[in-house]
């Protein structure tokens, strides 16, 4: 009786109502959208390395060491002797590795270069492979392969030179090497899109004529004599490395930062990751926190709306009073209307989220390479949906107690 009272009075007030449960499902797709892109984040950083179970480098901190081999942020305090990083492959312990050397650019782009390993090896999203998309694999020695981003930003197609400069930020040039793009990876969502890959023996190549980071003056070896030389790299910026065994791996670990030749590191991905979360957990908190204080800001606007239409409905109160019903009938009503508008709001916001996410998961996972599942509703969205309903309740009394209160000699007053 009661409930359909109360729906009764809902649809009486369409128009109002209509636009309060809007505001409430607005603020609640808002919260889970901020929460399914923060989970989402997490994963996709925590996707963007999968299968490696140690990285290695010179001794720094183990942030600023995944920042810049993973994700090219940043650079390295140091290097890595070639002599260590074969001292390290050598061990028993090590099922593969994979070298990386950073330090050069292109067009603001990072160029990296590693070795047949890095495509045979290195993984993402839970276990994906690297795919050529156009071309091959380098071939020659003056051959890149370059990403996605790379490819779609600066319009390069396979065939086309590409001029590495000397570090980050310079106008300096490698121009008496160019290189040839051989192929164009993948889209993958990861900092591979926005890196061009070369060989160890290229970087060794480029740098030929260099010496204390500068060009030696009047000197330009020709290519075809760089090709007969000796490439060897001299060092190596860092590392990825995969164990025999998990249980190897804090083993290797130890020994790795024990090494008695040179300070090395070596870090754990998902560890790291969890310390780069850590320093940014603030922003995230704070960013929750304001998505809620929206849900609360909407359960407020519902009790405004509530309390503005009492003096609306005193007469309607006051027949229902007439007609018997009890004060408590009342407060029960106005309150059952505010959980039917708050439960209706939360789950329409449930899925107005899901479908921003399909609309919105392959232009994130394009743009920014940020994968967001489309899962069923999680335990903590239902947990979300039924404080939501909670809080609505808990809101409404206010205006409910104040109609409790209201007499029928009140309601059937009219005032001039």
């Amino acid at each position: 009786m009661i409930l359909r009272l109360s729906i009764a009075s809902l649809f009486a007030r369409a128009l109002t109502v209509g636009m309060t449960i809007l505001a409430i499902a607005l603020s609640v797709a808002l919260f889970l959208g901020v929460e399914k892109v923060r989970t989402g984040a997490k994963a996709s950083f925590a996707d963007t390395i999968s299968g490696t179970d140690l990285i290695v480098g010179a001794r720094s901190g183990s942030v600023q060491l995944l920042l810049y081999s993973v994700f090219r942020i940043g650079n390295a305090t140091n290097n890595v002797t070639w002599e260590s990083y074969q001292d390290i492959a050598a061990r028993p312990e090590v099922d593969w590795i994979v070298p990386i050397s950073l330090g050069d650019s292109h067009r603001q782009f990072r160029v990296m270069g590693t070795t047949q390993a890095f495509f045979d090896h290195y993984k993402y999203r839970q276990g994906r492979s690297l795919a050529v998309a156009d071309g091959a694999i380098m071939d020659d020695l003056f051959d890149t392969v370059i990403g996605a981003d790379v490819a779609a930003t600066l319009g390069y197609t396979v065939g086309d030179p590409i001029i590495v400069a000397h570090g980050l930020a310079s106008f300096t040039e490698h121009k008496d090497q160019p290189f040839r793009v051989s192929g164009i990876l993948g889209k993958t969502g990861t900092p591979v899109d926005r890196t061009v890959i070369v060989s160890m023996e290229a970087i060794e190549a480029i740098h030929v004529d260099w010496q204390n980071g500068a060009q030696i003056p009047g000197q330009s070896t020709p290519a075809d004599v760089i090709r007969d030389m000796e490439l060897t790299p001299v060092a190596i910026t860092a590392a990825l490395i995969g164990v025999q065994s998990p249980l190897q791996t804090f083993a290797l670990q130890r020994a790795i930062n024990n090494y008695p030749e040179e300070p090395l590191l070596a870090i754990l991905p998902g560890v790291a990751l969890q310390e780069l979360w850590g320093i940014v957990g603030i922003a995230e908190t704070a960013l929750l926190a304001v998505s809620a204080m929206v849900v609360v800001t909407a359960l407020i606007g519902m009790m405004a709306t509530i309390f503005s239409s009492l003096n609306e409905r005193r007469r309607e109160m006051a027949i229902f009073r007439a007609m018997g019903a009890r004060p408590l009938t009342i407060l029960t009503m106005l309150i059952l209307e505010a959980m039917l508008m708050a439960a209706i709001g939360a789950l329409l916001g449930l899925a107005l989220l899901y479908i921003g996410l399909m609309v919105a998961q392959p232009i994130l996972d394009t743009t920014f390479g940020l994968w967001l599942p489309i899962e069923a509703p999680t335990l903590r969205e239902v947990w979300v949906i039924l404080a939501v309903v909670a809080a609505g309740a808990i809101v409404s009394m206010i205006p409910a107690i104040r109609a409790y209160r209201m007499s029928v000699a009140d309601g059937m007053m009219v005032k001039t």
